[in-house]
């Protein structure tokens, strides 16, 4: 994009234009849905508008005094939460008028084809001679997210979501894929979980598995038929059974599309939610141990349920009665 910057930011650097930003003190990566925002402090920016397009783009719209919009220099900064390796990116973008608005109105435009590595990204208004400020949220119209439908012709997929911290900051969650499994209904019921779903950047053959691999210890990745359905092969169903996963508490899904291709994790992204893991919820069922020759060392009793984790992969959790 014409004027914006993408970096790598290492910890520890001098230079104190990559100096850590100012953040609000215990921020979590986790929005609680139903909270209300708290007050903006003196030390945060306005409120930013934010438009999403139906590419993945974003759109950022706020309003500054004269003195400020004039002042040359002004940009929005996104900044990506450190991962294991403390290691973040930066990217900036230009503010300039926007004409037929208020005086003061600046905006700043990420388009679709800006690769943002997934994670949490904070947004930051900077200006001339003054540290970055985060920034509160505004109106957000997020409606062209809803059922989304990626272009097949591509190569990757962005896909980002402005949204409120627990603090009341501006942040954008932002994945990047391709394939992409995405989970549409889901059915529960005694005995097993139903999935249906679309994968985008291949095709579903008749040789499609889905598979739940235990996130920790050693047992071996419980594997179920996944038929291909509907005119283009993209479409999926898979049913899981819950008696075979009582041997582990947490098990991730993926979809492989045929036998030697790469697995494809399966995870609900298309839309205008950012954190489903409170938002989505499953009931628990009851699971019987399996039988045969190891029913004697399973636990007589447990209870399963699918899951969105805290980066919208779908996930089955397995409860053990004492």
């Amino acid at each position: 994009m014409s004027g914006s910057i993408a970096e790598t930011v290492t910890p520890g650097a001098t230079d104190t234009a990559h100096a850590p930003l100012p953040t609000a003190a215990g921020e979590k990566n986790r929005h609680n849905a139903g909270e209300s925002v708290p007050p903006q402090s003196a030390q945060r920016g306005p409120a930013v508008d934010c438009t999403a397009d139906s590419a993945g783009g974003l759109t950022f719209d706020l309003r500054l005094s004269a003195a400020e919009a004039q002042g040359g220099d002004v940009g929005l900064l996104l900044r990506r939460r450190p991962g294991p390796s403390a290691e973040t990116e930066e990217v900036r973008l230009p503010l300039t008028p926007v004409q037929e608005a208020e005086p003061g109105t600046l905006r700043a435009a990420l388009p679709s084809t800006v690769r943002l590595t997934e994670g949490r990204w904070n947004v930051f208004l900077v200006l001339a001679g003054r540290p970055p400020r985060r920034l509160a949220p505004g109106v957000n119209d997020l409606r062209s997210l809803v059922d989304r439908v990626p272009h097949e012709s591509r190569s990757w997929m962005g896909v980002r979501i402005p949204y409120a911290t627990k603090h009341g900051n501006l942040s954008v969650r932002a994945w990047m894929r391709w394939p992409h499994a995405e989970a549409g209904a889901l059915r529960v019921r005694d005995g097993g979980l139903r999935l249906s779903g679309r994968l985008y950047g291949a095709e579903v053959s008749p040789s499609a598995r889905l598979e739940a691999w235990p996130r920790r210890g050693e047992q071996e990745p419980v594997v179920v038929e996944a038929t291909a359905e509907g005119p283009d092969q993209r479409e999926f169903t898979a049913e899981l059974p819950y008696p075979p996963l009582t041997g582990c508490r947490l098990w991730d899904l993926w979809l492989r599309p045929e036998k030697d291709a790469e697995a494809v994790r399966v995870a609900r992204i298309l839309d205008d939610v950012p954190d489903k893991k409170r938002i989505f919820t499953y009931p628990e069922h009851a699971v019987e141990p399996r039988t045969g020759p190891e029913a004697a060392t399973e636990p007589p009793y447990a209870t399963a349920r699918p899951y969105y984790t805290l980066n919208n992969d779908l996930a089955v959790r397995v409860d053990r009665a004492e």
